[in-house]
């Protein structure tokens, strides 16, 4: 006797979206569920790495127009080597430094220069509003990078945002569909029972 071979089930693409007897109205909604989750997870992903692409660039901007570079001289000699020796280290030391700025006050606070560096050396050091040595702002290539690398981090993460959102929305719509299911079957199942005896 010749053994029928296993069949094989074939899927059907986009089958929420095709008529069919089968199909209920828990599938489109189902199909257009879906096809919302993909749109607004790209759009609203884009939009999100656009913008915060753009927030960054404006807050570095900001920085730059709140800081200014002031030429200063060491006031003492600066350490030989650096004393942290963290991997987060520049290798730089802290030495003190004088400035006058534009109104011919004379200022004083503490910066980062070369190890060795000899008292009498000039610099130059960003300070703020308040005449206090701070960081250098990030300009040029590097804040274009950054700015770029910011806006690449939000797109993904808003987009999967949205996708988990539609997820949920879909998963529930499924739970639902299953016991509309169950219901039927409740129904259906004893009248299938009887059919089958009667048949037997």
């Amino acid at each position: 006797m010749a053994r029928t071979p296993p069949t094989t089930v074939t899927p059907v693409r986009l089958w929420r979206w095709r008529s069919n007897p089968l199909r209920r109205h828990s599938d489109v909604v189902e199909a257009w569920i879906i096809l919302a989750t993909w749109v607004f997870a790209v759009l609203c992903g884009a939009v999100a790495g656009l913008a915060a692409a753009h927030n960054a660039d404006s807050a570095f901007s900001a920085r730059r127009a709140h800081v200014h570079a002031e030429h200063a001289v060491i006031t003492d000699d600066a350490a030989r080597t650096s004393a942290s020796g963290t991997g987060y280290d520049d290798g730089r030391v802290w030495a003190t430094v004088r400035w006058t700025d534009a109104h011919g006050a004379v200022h004083t606070d503490r910066a980062k220069v070369v190890p060795g560096a000899p008292a009498g050396s000039r610099i130059t050091v960003w300070t703020n509003s308040a005449n206090r040595v701070v960081s250098p702002p990030v300009t040029g290539a590097a804040a274009d990078l950054q700015a770029a690398l910011t806006g690449a981090l939000a797109a993904p993460t808003v987009g999967a945002a949205v996708w988990v959102v539609g997820w949920g929305v879909r998963t529930r719509l499924i739970r639902r569909r299953m016991a509309e299911w169950d219901e039927e079957w409740k129904q259906i199942g004893p009248r299938w029972g009887n059919l089958s005896g009667g048949r037997g």
